[in-house]
């Protein structure tokens, strides 16, 4: 059983939110910095979170660090950081076990030491990071950015939307540039990360079998944080006028092109057509009974894989498809075809039925796992919504043939987006 308790305000902008659960063996926590996707900022933020968790002042390595960690019975502490909208999160999370399967009966507070250490007592040597830490993170970090294209899907995905939203901070990778990572020094690094914690709202979670009288107290007495003035995280704007589509080709010698389409849905998530946008994209390709699956991948044979996603926070839906070279301009018209057909209202009861069950199945697995569950209420609270996962299947239920095609027809496309194969003599 899930209970979601009331929030409780720890300190200035910094909120923790209790869910009791007997479902998990574990306990775990985490910890939600929002800041602005700032090009100035992204990359220092996405290098703060591959550092932060390699050792504190009583654990002054990453070795030493571990070694308690598993002293804690194989407890967990990672972080890393991840795009919502126009808005970066450095997210900290640790897990352990529950202590009424153990001995210790002190092991969260334990944790939350711990995590205090990560969060307020880091290693500090001459006004800065520790050198060889900071230096080792920061080649990670190089390696990671100069990966992105290994992932040739997402590769695509994400340089549809960097053209798509070309002047807009949504277009900014969320691991940051290689230019602006060669500008950081561990000094410069420390002094964000103070200003980091002093003046960023902060959510904190716990998912676990506790004791909601006494967690309020043991947060508070093992956490604590220096705050400052408190920045407000803008948001996104999501409306943008369409004059032309943009066409953008890269080449890479590759086997396979990676075809993307970008949409602005002009639906934002506090409208009452979210839902219907949602259940719009489901239909066109979420899945295979989807139309884009069944018409141009099964039908035409085009595609190796294709399917829609909605941008909950952005308010755009990209299509995303594997092809053969040769197929581009007949996969691309064809796509247009069906999601223009799907706005004329070409869909059957029973296409509505499967989208329903589909979304509905993937929203009740979200209480699956605790962090699942935990990303999910914390994108509610950025988005200001507090409805229930019953709540959220009650809308989805709700939604009729007709609210769909209304949803379908504020969708615009915007970007085409094709990633080819290199060509001889460039």
């Amino acid at each position: 059983m899930l209970n979601i308790l009331d929030q409780m305000e720890l300190n200035d902008s910094i909120k923790l939110h209790v869910i009791k659960s007997d479902k998990f063996k574990t306990n775990l926590i985490g910890v939600y910095i929002k800041r602005p996707l700032l090009k100035e900022e992204v990359t220092k933020n996405s290098l703060l979170s591959m550092l932060i968790n390699k050792g504190t002042k009583e654990y002054p390595s990453f070795l030493e660090l571990n070694r308690k960690l598993e002293e804690l019975y194989g407890s967990v502490l990672v972080s890393d950081v991840v795009k919502k909208g126009e808005a970066q999160i450095i997210q900290i999370k640790m897990q352990l076990p529950n202590s009424k399967y153990i001995d210790n009966k002190d092991i969260l507070k334990e944790g939350l030491k711990i995590l205090n250490g990560v969060m307020n007592d880091q290693v500090v040597e001459n006004d800065g990071f520790k050198r060889e830490s900071f230096l080792q993170e920061k080649k990670n970090l190089k390696e990671k950015i100069e990966s992105r294209i290994n992932d040739k899907m997402r590769f695509a995905v994400d340089r549809c939307v960097e053209e798509m939203c070309s002047d807009e901070s949504y277009s900014i990778y969320e691991y940051g540039s290689i230019d602006e990572l060669d500008k950081i020094d561990e000094k410069e690094l420390y002094k964000h990360f103070e200003e980091v914690i002093s003046n960023s709202p902060i959510d904190i979670f716990i998912v676990g079998d506790v004791e909601e009288n006494e967690i309020g107290s043991l947060f508070g007495e093992n956490l604590g944080f220096k705050r400052g003035n408190v920045i407000s995280v803008p948001r996104e704007e999501i409306s943008k006028k369409i004059t032309k589509v943009k066409e953008v080709e890269d080449n890479f010698n590759i086997n396979q092109g990676k075809l993307t389409l970008g949409y602005r849905t002009n639906i934002p998530y506090e409208s009452e057509l979210y839902e219907s946008s949602i259940l719009f994209s489901n239909i066109l390709g979420g899945g295979p009974n989807s139309k884009l699956f069944m018409n141009v991948r099964e039908k035409e044979s085009l595609c190796y894989y294709i399917f829609s996603k909605v941008d909950k926070f952005k308010s755009i839906m990209l299509i995303s498809c594997g092809i053969e070279f040769e197929n581009f301009e007949k996969t691309k018209a064809l796509i247009i075809k069906e999601v223009e057909s799907l706005r004329e209202g070409n869909f059957t009861e029973d296409d509505i039925d499967i989208a329903k069950k589909s979304i509905i199945t993937s929203i009740r697995s979200l209480t699956d796992t605790p962090n699942m569950f935990m990303d999910f209420l914390y994108s509610q609270i950025l988005s200001n919504s507090f409805n229930s996962i019953e709540s959220i299947i009650a809308k989805i239920e709700a939604v009729g043939r007709d609210s769909i095609i209304e949803a379908g027809k504020q969708i615009e496309l915007d970007t085409i987006y094709f990633l080819n194969k290199e060509v001889e003599g460039r």
